[in-house]
């Protein structure tokens, strides 16, 4: 038998064997079991089945441009792709956290090129989002600063809107970027992950997003809170031990 050409296919019509280098990435498109037909959920469907891994980066970076497209669908349902096995685990992961990073960057620069009073103007004119979100946001990272951007990731709304005064203020562009990659990676891995676990049932992730960012932030708070309780705890043992 040629090399390249399976031999044997499993459920659903999927080939056991690949030799593809793009296998991570796109692997074989199939219909998703129980896709959704219509709406955001079936656009993101779409862009899952026709692009792979890139097409779920694609409407999350889509997500961080214009908020109302909600990454509490747009998540879960990939981590659902990866477990009907439309794609691989690590690229639902890979190709999220990196759409959210280049959707956050776009904007970062449209708050450092507009600046804000035009950046306020432009706001104005977007449907379905309000002014009133961006000041809040705006206030939010006068006071918290890198922060604001790594708990923002984790928050909707704020998700996108904290990458507008970021760059209105000119924040440092690579402290930037790593706080969005990481508050970003926390965030997509717990929806796609619950997406993953949940199988036909992902959209539950959408009905309880609320509950769902308040016990990351709890998380990721205690889990902040414990390392510099540590940290403290290592630096007075060694001042301790270096007057001994």
């Amino acid at each position: 038998m040629d090399r390249g050409i399976p031999s044997r296919y499993g459920p659903y019509g999927i080939p056991e064997t690949y030799d593809s280098v793009l296998e991570q990435t796109y692997m074989y498109h199939f219909p998703l079991a129980s896709e959704p037909a219509s709406g955001i959920a079936g656009w993101a469907t779409s862009l899952v089945d026709t692009m792979g891994g890139p097409g779920a980066g694609l409407a999350i970076a889509l997500e961080n441009l214009f908020p109302p497209l909600p990454s509490e669908i747009i998540l879960p349902l990939t981590g659902f792709a990866a477990g009907q096995g439309v794609i691989s685990l690590f690229s639902a992961l890979f190709w999220t956290t990196l759409g959210s990073v280049v959707g956050a960057v776009a904007l970062y620069w449209i708050g450092a090129l507009f600046g804000r009073e035009r950046m306020y103007a432009l706001w104005e004119r977007i449907p379905l989002v309000k002014v009133s979100d961006l000041e809040k946001t705006e206030r939010w990272f006068l006071k918290h600063g890198r922060k604001a951007i790594f708990f923002g990731r984790m928050i909707p709304i704020f998700r996108s809107l904290i990458s507008v005064p970021a760059g209105v203020e000119r924040m440092p562009l690579p402290i930037f970027v790593l706080f969005t990659t990481l508050g970003s990676f926390i965030w997509n891995f717990v929806l796609v992950m619950a997406g993953y676990l949940l199988g036909d049932q992902w959209d539950l992730v959408e009905r309880y997003v609320g509950v769902l960012s308040k016990v990351v932030l709890g998380l990721v708070v205690a889990a902040l809170v414990v390392w510099v309780v540590r940290r403290v705890r290592t630096r007075r043992d060694e001042r301790r031990t270096s007057h001994v």
